[in-house]
């Protein structure tokens, strides 16, 4: 793609990168066919292609975003099929984050909106704001059907039926590894996964340490700054980010770090990203190499002697989250693991597709999301599985909130199966499994 931007607007780092974004773009179209907004709504401008040429246009021209640029980039989902699918390499995310950043710095939304993203924003990264918020919206989950904005009936319908208690495996500290330690790895603990399921990061300290790593959690880390990231909140973004990058430096630093493992694949997307965003920071130097050693927990698993189980009678359906199939281009590990581990594994047509879930997408573009969701349980839910396995916590809530069917993390399902506790999400199924003695033992 030809662009014209002045010598002037390519001194800006973010109006370069953007520049060699485009300029690798040769408008073949094959990102149309897996983009899930253009799959649901058909507008050629809620398609990479059509976003492409919409960010060109604003960014070139120098001009303040209008309504319906705004419109076509916020329904985005940035789930990154279109990155698998293109021939020639366009790396659509560092382009469409920029555009997200001025369109957040130069485009004045209406008051409503403003607000709610700003409380979205003050609330979704801090686990016991969160926490709290969760709690009124369980209270008020009755009565969304009163609420005259779907974005408001989405937050209360979003709260799980029961909040956690707070979990202190995710106070800053270091365990053990069991035996020979192996590895040295930092656990990212995260923001909202701590408020809405604390099972996923007991289960990954489990087996871990069970495998012959010790695990830190290290002070001062939390939140990877991708949900306010992706709402063009660049400062705040990177001020929580910062806060990890400090964090896990001082343990390389220190006694060192042979991995930092997260198993939320959103965050794990952005936290490989750090590099990039931090490029002309002071932190440049730090982020890169904490990007570097950045694993999501399906790749230290796959290094590690994980034991091989004996078949099971559990059919398991595998969700491939965008952030971990596209984001980071993990495609099979997590299907391997449960596989080795004795569990019967597959996958729903259409697989590459989004869930809906994407962060605050679920939240901000409620229509769109549930057509989106609906289309994933249901290929889901024509597999006749007896689990629902994901790696993203966003995608395991929005499925959930979809079907009856249980929905756990991939590391719960590999802690039970070599010597860690049934999920708690599986306990209903003693029930339906005791009608089949051999389903039962093999349990």
């Amino acid at each position: 793609m030809q662009t014209t931007f002045s010598e002037e607007q390519l001194r800006d780092p973010g109006i370069a990168r953007s520049n060699e974004v485009l300029r690798t773009c040769v408008h073949c179209g094959f990102c149309t066919a897996t983009c899930p907004t253009y799959q649901v709504l058909g507008d050629e401008l809620d398609s990479p292609r059509g976003r492409i040429y919409l960010i060109k246009d604003m960014l070139e021209n120098d001009r303040d975003p209008d309504d319906r640029t705004v419109k076509h980039i916020d329904r985005c989902l940035s789930c990154l099929a279109c990155m698998t699918t293109c021939p020639s390499g366009v790396h659509y995310m560092h382009l469409v984050d920029h555009a997200r950043e001025y369109i957040e710095n130069r485009y004045k939304r209406p008051l409503f909106e403003r607000l709610l993203r700003w409380t979205l924003a003050q609330i979704l990264p801090y686990p016991m704001r969160f926490r709290l918020a969760l709690l009124g919206a369980k209270i008020g989950r009755p009565f969304a059907f009163l609420m005259p904005d779907a974005r408001l009936k989405a937050m209360l319908e979003m709260a799980p039926k029961v909040i956690p208690p707070v979990s202190r495996n995710d106070d800053p500290q270091v365990f053990a590894a069991e035996g020979e330690r192996k590895r040295r790895v930092a656990l990212m603990t995260g923001c909202a996964q701590k408020a809405l399921n604390t099972d996923i990061n007991d289960a990954t300290i489990r087996l871990l340490t069970r495998l012959g790593c010790e695990v830190v959690v290290a002070e001062g880390a939390g939140c990877c700054g991708a949900l306010t990231h992706h709402m063009g909140k660049t400062e705040q973004s990177h001020r929580t980010a910062a806060k990890n990058i400090r964090a896990w430096s001082r343990e390389m630093d220190g006694e060192g770090l042979d991995a930092v493992v997260i198993n939320t694949s959103g965050c794990g997307t952005t936290v490989k990203d750090y590099g990039h965003m931090f490029r002309n920071e002071e932190l440049a130097a730090d982020a890169e190499r904490v990007s570097q050693i950045t694993k999501d927990v399906s790749e230290i698993l796959q290094e590690l002697e994980l034991p091989a189980g004996e078949a099971k009678k559990l059919l398991v359906a595998y969700h491939a989250a965008c952030s971990l199939q596209h984001g980071q281009q993990i495609k099979t590990y997590p299907k391997d693991l449960l596989k080795k581990v004795g569990f019967n594994v597959v996958e729903p047509v259409d697989a590459h597709l989004c869930c809906g879930s994407a962060g605050t997408y679920n939240l901000m573009q409620p229509a769109i999301s549930k057509e989106l969701k609906d289309r994933k349980t249901t290929t889901l839910e024509a597999k006749h599985p007896d689990i629902i396995a994901a790696g993203n916590i966003g995608c395991m809530m929005q499925i959930g909130n979809g079907t009856d069917l249980p929905v756990v993390h991939t590391v719960e399902l590999l802690d039970w199966a070599t010597g860690g506790p049934k999920p708690p999400n599986l306990q209903h199924l003693e029930q339906r499994l005791a009608t089949s003695p051999s389903e039962a033992a093999a349990a």
